[in-house]
Order: structure tokens, then C-alpha cells, then sequence
């Protein structure tokens, strides 16, 4: 039987913008997408600790180094610049092997410079 683990997560990223006219998705920081393991066009939950919303989009990945954090389109009414959020993704993998999973998490610290990467 297969089973949701989470795969990967960016926590604690400052966003850096909202376009509500833009088609959709997430832009990232495409190395830090690199570090967590975040592929373009992959599924991500992005829940923002700032105001307590959740939403469900897609990864693009931003210039590398660019810091860019920017929510697109209709859950752009859910992210304001300067809101702290989670962006995480998550696997199917097989129940047997579940407990030897761990997931890749990459934290930031208060310039909002990646800190931590392990697997929890």
C-alpha cells in the first residue's frame, strides 16, 4: 500500500510578492528549490504562518540567488510581501519503507538566508 509522506519543505520563507494577475503558481528561488528538492511545475502546499491561510499551487522556479518568494494569481489574495510561509511537497512511497523516510527541510533565519538543511 502507498502511502503521503512529506517529501520536502522550505520553512519559514519571507514572501516577497503577489501578483493577482498572474496565471497562477508560486515562484521560488529556484536554488533554494534546488536545495529542498522542489521540482517546476510540482505540487506545493503553501501555508502562511502570518495570517493562518493554506493553499494549494504550483512551483516555478525564480532566478537563483534572487530571494523571490512570489504567490500568483487567485492565492495571491492569500499572501501579502513580508508574510512568513511553509511551502512544502510531499511523496507517495510505500507503507514498508515509511519508517525509514526522511524528508529534506530547509530553514531560514531572520535575513532569510537558508541555515539548516537535514532531514527531520
Amino acid at each position: 500500500m502507498m502511502i503521503e509522506l512529506l517529501k520536502c519543505k522550505l520553512h519559514g520563507v519571507k514572501a516577497t510578492g503577489a501578483d493577482k494577475d498572474y496565471e497562477g503558481s508560486i515562484l521560488i528561488d529556484s536554488a533554494w528549490m534546488e536545495m529542498a528538492g522542489i521540482y517546476e511545475y510540482e505540487k506545493v502546499h503553501v501555508w502562511n504562518r502570518s495570517n493562518g491561510t493554506r493553499h494549494i499551487t504550483y512551483a516555478i522556479a525564480a532566478e537563483p540567488g534572487s530571494k523571490a518568494i512570489i504567490s500568483n494569481g487567485p492565492a495571491a489574495f492569500m499572501v501579502n510581501p513580508g508574510d512568513i510561509l511553509i511551502i512544502a511537497a510531499f511523496t507517495h512511497i510505500e507503507e514498508v519503507k515509511a519508517p525509514y523516510h526522511k524528508p529534506k527541510v530547509v530553514l531560514f533565519d531572520q535575513d532569510f538566508n537558508p541555515y539548516y538543511k537535514a532531514s527531520v
